[in-house]
C-alpha cells in the first residue's frame, strides 16, 4: 500500500473484466466501471470519507474551542484544542493528497482498459460497410474522449462517498446541537440527490448529442486529410470544406446546448443548496438570540453550515453531471460493441459462403487463388480465418503507420535479408528511385504521403516481411497497372514457395501463376 500511495506502477494496473452482454445498458455499464478497480477505489473512498469528515470537524473544534477555552480565558485548554485543530488538519491534508492518487490511478487504469477493449473490438470486429465507427476519426473520438468520460466514473465511486459522509456526519452532529437543523439536513440532503437524477435527464440527452456530434465532426475532418490528393484532384475544395464547415456548426452548437444545460444544472443546484444552507444558519442565529445555543454552539453551527454547502453542491453535480456525462458515453461504447450482433441479424447481408473441401486442404508451397463475386469476399476471407486461425489475414484497405517506408515495412524480427525480399516482391524496388528518400521517405499519416499504388505495395511488403506459415491477401494489387501487377504476381509466387498462400481476387496475373483456381459463383463454389 505504501509503494502505491508514492509511485505509480510500472506495469499497466489490473482491472475487473468490464463485459459486455445484450442485456447490458448504458446504466450498468456505468456501474461495472465503478466498482472496476476496488484495490484502488475502495482505499481512495475511505480516504475521501476520512478528508471529507475532517473538514466538518473544523468548525466543530473550532466551537468547542471557543466554548471550553477562549471563552473561560484558560491557557492549557486553549493549546489543547489548538493541538486537537492542527491534528484535524494534517489527517485531512494526508487524506485528501493521496485519495486523490488513488482515484485518478483507478480512474485511468479503467481508461487504458477501456481504449483496449475497443481497439481490439475495432481490429478484429467482422468487416461491414457504411459503419461510422469505422472512419478513423469517430473511433479515435470512442477511443479517447467517450473512454475518458466513462473512466470518470470510478471516480463517482470515490468523492461523493466521502461528500456523503460529511452530509451525514454535519447532519448527526446538528441534531446532538439543535435537533430541529439535523433534522432539516439529514432529510434535505437526500431531496436533493433525487431532484438531481430527475433534473439529470436532459443532461444526459445533451451529452450524448453532444459527443456524437463532435465524433461526426472528428471523422469527416480526418475523412477530408486522407482523401485530399483525391479531391484537390476532382477540384472538389469548395464543396469538402462546405461539408465540414456543416458538421463543424452541427458539432458546436451541440456542445453550446450541453454545456448551457449543464452551467443552468449546475447553477441551480448550487443555489439550492445555498438557500437552503443559508437557511438552517439563520434559523441558527435565532435559536442564539433565544439563548437555546451557546457562542461556541453557534459557531460550530454556522461553520457547518458554511461547510456543507460544498460537499452538498459536489454531491450533486457529481450524481448528475459527472453520471449523465458517463451514462451517454457508456451508451456511444455499446453501440460500438455490440454492433456485430446487429450485423448477424441485417437483412440485406450476403449469405456465407460454404468453403469447399479442397480449399480447406492447403499443401505447403502452394498458391491458391479464390475468384469470386466481390459480395463474397468477405465472406471467404471469414471462413478462412476460422477454418485456420493462424493465419495471417492482410486485408484491401490495409492501414499504414506514421513512419517512413521501411519501418512500416520492417517487424521487430525482421532481418536486413528478408526485408529486402519482402520489398522487391512487393515491387518496392522502385520506390528506391520514385521517391525522395527511398524506402527512408515518411509516408504520411495513414500513407497520404504516397500514390495509391505505392501505399499498397508497401503494405504487400509488410505482409511478405512476416512470412507466414498461411497468408491471405485480399486484391493486394488493385492500384498499380498491369504490368506491374504481373511482375508482382510472379515474384510473390516465387518468395512463397515455401510456405502456403492463399489470394483472393479475380486479376488475371494471379490466376497466371497460380498452382489452383478455386471459382466461386453468387451462391457458392462453381
Amino acid at each position: 500500500m505504501t509503494r502505491m500511495l508514492l509511485q505509480a506502477p510500472s506495469s499497466p494496473i489490473e482491472t475487473r473484466p468490464l463485459t459486455v452482454s445484450p442485456a447490458t445498458t448504458p446504466r450498468r455499464l456505468v456501474l461495472r466501471v465503478m466498482g472496476a478497480v476496488p484495490r484502488y477505489a475502495v482505499p481512495a473512498a475511505a480516504l475521501s470519507v476520512t478528508h471529507q469528515v475532517g473538514e466538518a470537524l473544523v468548525p466543530v473544534v473550532m466551537g468547542i474551542a471557543i466554548e471550553r477555552a477562549v471563552a473561560t480565558g484558560e491557557l492549557a485548554p486553549l493549546l489543547w484544542w489548538l493541538g486537537v485543530l492542527a491534528g484535524v488538519f494534517l489527517t485531512l491534508s494526508f487524506s485528501w493528497r493521496f485519495g486523490s492518487r488513488l482515484a485518478e490511478l483507478g480512474m485511468l487504469a479503467v481508461q487504458h482498459r477501456l481504449r483496449q477493449t475497443i481497439a481490439e473490438h475495432v481490429l478484429r470486429r467482422s468487416p461491414r460497410s457504411g459503419r461510422p465507427s469505422d472512419q478513423p476519426g469517430v473511433a479515435l473520438s470512442l477511443a479517447v474522449s467517450d473512454a475518458a468520460r466513462l473512466a470518470e466514473a470510478v471516480e463517482i465511486a470515490v468523492y461523493p462517498v466521502g461528500q456523503l459522509a460529511a452530509v451525514l456526519f454535519g447532519g448527526s452532529v446538528l441534531l446532538t446541537l439543535a435537533w430541529p437543523l439535523g433534522l432539516a439536513v439529514l432529510i434535505g440532503a437526500p431531496l436533493l440527490l433525487w431532484l438531481t437524477e430527475r433534473a439529470g435527464a436532459s443532461l444526459r440527452e445533451r451529452s450524448g448529442d453532444e459527443q456524437q456530434a463532435a465524433a461526426a465532426a472528428a471523422g469527416r475532418a480526418t475523412d477530408l486529410m486522407s482523401g485530399y490528393r483525391v479531391i484537390r484532384g476532382i477540384g472538389a475544395e469548395e464543396e469538402a470544406a462546405r461539408r465540414y464547415r456543416r458538421a463543424s456548426q452541427a458539432a458546436l452548437r451541440d456542445t453550446l446546448r450541453a454545456r448551457r444545460a449543464e452551467g443552468v444544472f449546475g447553477g441551480v443546484m448550487g443555489s439550492v443548496t445555498g438557500l437552503f444552507l443559508t437557511g438552517v444558519a439563520v434559523v441558527a442565529a435565532l435559536l442564539t438570540v433565544t439563548g437555546s445555543l451557546g457562542l461556541g454552539e453557534f459557531i460550530a453551527v454556522v461553520g457547518l453550515a458554511q461547510f456543507l454547502i460544498d460537499p452538498l453542491r459536489s454531491l450533486a453535480l457529481s450524481t448528475g453531471a459527472w453520471w449523465a456525462s458517463a451514462t451517454a458515453s457508456a451508451g456511444r461504447l455499446l453501440d460500438v460493441l455490440r454492433d456485430d450482433e446487429e450485423r448477424d441479424s441485417a437483412p440485406e447481408r450476403a449469405r456465407p459462403v460454404a468453403l469447399p473441401h479442397d480449399l480447406l486442404d492447403i499443401s505447403p508451397g502452394e498458391f491458391v487463388v479464390v475468384a469470386g463475386d466481390g459480395r463474397q469476399a468477405h465472406h471467404v476471407l471469414s471462413g478462412l480465418v476460422a477454418a485456420y486461425p493462424d493465419a495471417l489475414v492482410a486485408p484491401h484497405d490495409a492501414h499504414l503507420f506514421s513512419g517512413t517506408v521501411r519501418e512500416n515495412v520492417a517487424g521487430p524480427r525482421t532481418d536486413a535479408t528478408r526485408l529486402a525480399s519482402a520489398l522487391r516482391a512487393a515491387g518496392c524496388d522502385e520506390l528506391v528511385d520514385v521517391l525522395p528518400a527511398g524506402w527512408d521517405t515518411p509516408v504520411g499519416e495513414n500513407g497520404t504521403g504516397l500514390s495509391g499504388g505505392q501505399r499498397q505495395r508497401v503494405a504487400l511488403a509488410r505482409a511478405l516481411a512476416r512470412d507466414a506459415e498461411l497468408l491471405v491477401l485480399h486484391d493486394p494489387t488493385t492500384a498499380v497497372d498491369a504490368v506491374t501487377e504481373a511482375r508482382i504476381a510472379e515474384r510473390l509466387r516465387t518468395s512463397r514457395r515455401h510456405v502456403r498462400t492463399v489470394v483472393v481476387t479475380r486479376a488475371p496475373a494471379f490466376l497466371a501463376v497460380a498452382d489452383r483456381v478455386v471459382r466461386l459463383a453468387e451462391e457458392g463454389v462453381a
